[in-house]
């Protein structure tokens, strides 16, 4: 119904539900009607009507929407060489801009990255006689109004405009009318397909617990006849979390979510592709426009915000004619959310039957193996899993990635440097391990090395010379000279008449008992210690006198 209306040039609203092949709807026009070298060889064109500007532009609303319109249109213009480009945000901005600077025919890319190489002058837009706006209510969802705008600002105002959308609320009425000029609205659907959802997809609503439904989940992706399936959450905690606790059970699960880079949305969506992944936890960036061949389970784990959403996350299965199941767990909080979709799609789900991950109707309505446990067995676990799909280097942008090796090496070369000094003085059995050194000064004198632990008697030896350098009083500088080992001070007492040193202070025996019963009634009035040293010889029992 489209290709007639958009071969010949006239503006054309689309409407159609989920997998009834919107994409080529607006993408054969463009590639037709898109002016390449072969047109001019046969005489179709002049050669000054050939440009390295884009002929025409595609606004998508995520990034994997971008990616797929750009694969399926490359796919179908191959015959006819035409060249498309994907700009979309997450990537490096330079192979972009070479693509840009070698001539591209049709781009497809998302607002955000469209209008900063539109701003910097890489993106030429005053050569596009086509402009579509694919998901356009996902767009004013989205908050990408003033962005499309702009976009438009910057085009010729003499082009075609297509708008394609399965849902078309009075907000996208009103956007056309202000930039399309007559145009054709057409709005297809099944002459037996009467209903908002899709006729070949079975929908089951249960009333299920937050702490049950994993175990729900897991039962239900054991079921007969269950290829591909696509779990949807409302949050990106909740789809991290969920695919974490299935890949612990055994499952081959991916994630695709905002906090991830692109790199690694991208090879989960490559390998649940390649059925290396057979199972994909996601947000609502995956619920539009994604087609995936082979998906015959879509779960709802948290109810969608409205039924816009909900219309969206079920058209992943039972796509181009073919079945699906399409499960969704409401919780107890959310079952007036729930009614109001059930009442705007005209549903006969009102109100959920309570269900657990041991109920008997759960294993009859979905075909589950009685018997089944929330672990998947060992026997089924034949898929390669996500690791085995490589994660490309994007160039990401954004700074999710670790610092470069060169300045990782700058500061190892420091601090091996810093360490080298005392490198010697470490214990042996970590010969590798540079001991950290502090300095401290007390009294304009420094003291290097003397805070931390000695793990030896030869390190504690090293140490001690300097610790009496700076704690010891006279009398114990003349000990020192007249060859007598330092000794340890202990902490002042709280009270005076209290002779006994401080609990926690260590004393080190000195050859001469006496000497060091007569110096140990005032080293602890003077200086107090603040690091401790191993006994190298049984201490002498504290008396009353000392």
């Amino acid at each position: 119904m489209t290709l007639p209306v958009a071969l010949t040039g006239h503006d054309v609203i689309g409407q159609a539900k989920t997998g009834t092949g919107k994409t080529l709807g607006f993408g054969l026009p463009l590639i037709e009607r898109a002016i390449v070298r072969a047109d001019v060889d046969a005489g179709r064109a002049t050669e000054e009507q050939l440009s390295d500007s884009p002929q025409a532009l595609i606004v998508v609303p995520t990034r994997e929407l971008c990616t797929q319109v750009t694969n399926d249109l490359q796919t179908a213009g191959k015959v006819r060489n035409v060249r498309v480009l994907a700009v979309y945000g997450g990537r490096a901005y330079e192979p972009q801009v070479e693509a840009l600077r070698k001539g591209v025919d049709i781009v497809v890319g998302t607002p955000g990255r469209l209008l900063d190489l539109a701003g910097q002058r890489k993106l030429d837009l005053s050569k596009v006689r086509a402009l579509v706006l694919d998901e356009a209510d996902e767009m004013l969802d989205l908050g990408f109004l003033p962005d499309v705008e702009k976009i438009i600002t910057m085009l010729p105002a003499k082009r075609q405009t297509l708008l394609f959308s399965a849902t078309m609320p009075g907000q996208v009425i009103s956007l056309a009318r202000r930039y399309m000029s007559q145009p054709t609205h057409i709005r297809a659907a099944a002459p037996d397909d009467t209903g908002h959802t899709v006729a070949s997809v079975d929908q089951h609503i249960f009333r299920a617990h937050s702490l049950d439904k994993v175990e729900m989940v897991s039962r239900i992706l054991q079921a007969e006849g269950r290829g591909l399936a696509m779990i949807f959450c409302r949050t990106k905690r909740t789809a991290a979390d969920v695919s974490e606790q299935l890949t612990k059970r055994g499952f081959a699960a991916g994630a695709v979510h905002g906090d991830l880079g692109q790199g690694a949305r991208e090879q989960a969506l490559r390998a649940f592709r390649n059925g290396k992944v057979d199972v994909l936890v996601c947000t609502d960036v995956a619920a539009r426009g994604i087609d995936v061949e082979g998906v015959t389970h879509v779960i709802n784990y948290q109810c969608p915000e409205d039924e816009k959403t909900y219309l969206h996350r079920i058209g992943r299965t039972g796509r181009a004619g073919a079945s699906g199941t399409a499960v969704t767990l409401v919780d107890w909080d959310d079952i007036p959310r729930w009614q109001l979709i059930n009442k705007a799609l005209d549903l006969s789900f009102n109100e959920p039957e309570e269900t657990y991950s041991t109920s008997a109707h759960l294993y009859e309505l979905l075909k589950i193996t009685p018997g089944t446990t929330g672990v998947l067995p060992r026997a089924e676990r034949t898929r390669a899993g996500l690791n085995a799909e490589e994660v490309e280097d994007l160039g990401e942008t954004g700074g999710r990635g670790a610092r470069t090796g060169r300045a990782k090496g700058a500061r190892g070369g420091a601090a091996a440097a810093a360490a080298e000094p005392a490198a010697e003085a470490a214990p042996a059995e970590h010969p590798a391990r540079a001991p950290r050194q502090r300095r401290r000064t007390r009294g304009g004198v420094t003291s290097e090395g003397v805070e931390g632990t000695v793990a030896a008697a030869a390190a504690e030896s090293i140490v001690a010379a300097p610790i009496a350098a700076v704690f010891s009083d006279g009398a114990s500088d003349a000990a020192s000279a007249e060859g007598e080992a330092p000794r340890r001070r202990r902490r002042r007492p709280r009270s005076a008449a209290s002779g006994e040193a401080a609990v926690g202070t260590e004393a080190v025996a000195a050859p001469d008992a006496e000497a060091g019963d007569a110096e140990a009634g005032e080293a602890p009035r003077r200086a107090r210690t603040r690091t401790r040293t191993r006994r190298t010889t049984a201490a002498p029992e504290a008396t009353p006198e000392s």
